[in-house]
């Protein structure tokens, strides 16, 4: 497949309606080299249509040919023309024909299309006004379409990687939290534009806005550094363990997350702890879901108690089930 050529085209079509009236006249008075012509510009090209009535008397056919009368911008220009008879006494015969050629130089010509078989000769018209030949001539080019660029290669987006090291070194930081005993520096400007609880207390009316220092209670440490690196990468590694290993974080971070106002947050902690309910963490867990408005989580964990009368039993005796 690696030595496949593939060749883009592409197609340039256009469609009139060829009209001869008085044809039985024409026909009968025409020599058989003698033509009736047509110019098209098609794609910036002229072409010519030339239609031979003659040979409708004594052969009973039409003849229609194309013409190529431009200078090929490429090496050769590959056209057809199809030809459809229209006439309303005619019904037996409407098929399309069409005759496809290479064009190299201006007066190519293509071989002709009859139009009428030998034998199957036109209806006497009734009267003057029915006395005509329409055939629908639709001219089509194939067009070789330029090579598509190679396009620059654009390196990922590493925004998140940047900011990540940007809280790691703390250069620039304006605000340190305290939470649990631990101290963490952050800068506001970014805190504020991700979580709009942030915003208020910076830059708001409340007393943090002139604060260099928060202390935040009723919070784990761990769940506080979690929320932080989120803000600033979009990313929370420690959710990528095992739900036993980081259950209890996840408990934590989604009610840090519903605190601060960082919805996508909430969402990815609900969607990890609906995936791995336990019957040690059956009740803790809908506790916190009813606490957070989590419906979907919530409805995960009472699925899971009243599956079994055995699981259901279990839950019960738990100590979460009892703070519950």
């Amino acid at each position: 497949m690696a030595n496949v050529c593939t060749k883009l085209t592409g197609t340039v079509r256009s469609v009139r309606l060829f009209q001869i009236d008085g044809f039985t006249l024409v026909a009968k008075t025409m020599s058989t080299t003698e033509c009736i012509k047509s110019r098209w510009n098609v794609d910036g090209y002229e072409w010519e249509i030339q239609c031979y009535p003659a040979y409708y008397d004594p052969h009973d056919w039409v003849d229609f040919k194309l013409m190529f009368l431009g200078e090929a911008r490429s090496s050769n220009v590959r056209a057809s023309l199809g030809c459809l008879l229209i006439h309303p006494r005619i019904v037996s015969h409407v098929v399309e024909k069409t005759v496809s050629h290479v064009f190299k130089r201006p007066k190519d010509c293509s071989a002709g299309i009859s139009l009428l078989r030998p034998g199957s000769s036109l209806p006497v018209p009734a009267s003057l006004k029915d006395d005509y030949l329409i055939v629908q001539c639709t001219i089509t080019i194939v067009k070789e379409l330029p090579e598509p660029a190679n396009p620059v290669p654009v390196p990922p987006s590493n925004l998140h990687r940047h900011l990540g090291e940007l809280l790691s070194s703390g250069t620039g930081s304006d605000i340190t939290f305290v939470v649990s005993g631990e101290s963490f520096t952050a800068h506001k400007n970014i805190l504020a534009a991700r979580s709009s609880v942030l915003m208020a207390e910076f830059f708001g009316n409340m007393r943090e806005a002139s604060a260099g220092r928060v202390v935040i209670e009723d919070m784990e440490a761990a769940a506080f550094k979690a929320m932080l690196h989120f803000i600033y990468t979009d990313t929370v590694p420690e959710l990528d363990w095992k739900l036993e290993a980081v259950a209890t974080l996840a408990q934590h971070l989604l009610a840090a997350s519903d605190r601060y106002g960082l919805d996508r947050l909430k969402v990815i902690c609900e969607s990890k702890l609906a995936g791995g309910v336990t019957v040690d963490t059956a009740a803790t867990t809908l506790a916190l879901a009813e606490q957070h408005n989590c419906s979907h989580l919530k409805a995960k964990c009472v699925e899971f108690i009243v599956s079994t009368p055995e699981i259901l039993d279990a839950v019960v005796a738990t100590e979460g089930y009892k703070h519950l």
